[in-house]
Order: structure tokens, then sequence, then C-alpha cells
């Protein structure tokens, strides 16, 4: 029974091993998914700049700002 108790010692261990590169790699790509969402935020308040400036070049006022007729 003593060998029982060895195996299941060594599958504990495997498991908790197991378990920590999960948790590992679940990290990693939690980290990239953010930094690509902060990645897109900074390109889109770019984009949206670039937009308001050839908006005010061409005369064109921004629709949020104007009042409704």
């Amino acid at each position: 029974m003593a060998d029982a108790g060895g195996e299941a010692q060594d599958l504990t261990v495997m498991v908790q091993s197991l378990l920590g590169q999960m948790q590992d790699k679940f990290q990693g790509m939690s980290d990239k998914i953010v930094s690509r969402i902060d990645d897109m935020g900074s390109r889109i308040d770019d984009l949206e700049k670039a937009l308001n400036d050839l908006m005010a070049q061409a005369g064109v006022e921004d629709e949020e700002a104007s009042p409704a007729s």
C-alpha cells in the first residue's frame, strides 16, 4: 500500500505541475489580448483624430457638435 501512496503523490505533483503550466499559458494569452486591445484603442483614437482633422480641413462640422435642425 505504500507504493500506492507514492503513486498518488506523484500523480498529485504531476497534476499541480500541469495546472501551473496551463495557468502560465493562459496568463500569457491574457496579457497579449489586453495589449492588443490597448493597441487597437490607440489606433482608433489616432484614426478619430485624423478624421476630425480631415473634416476640419474640408470645412465639414462634426454632427455631434452641431445643433439638430
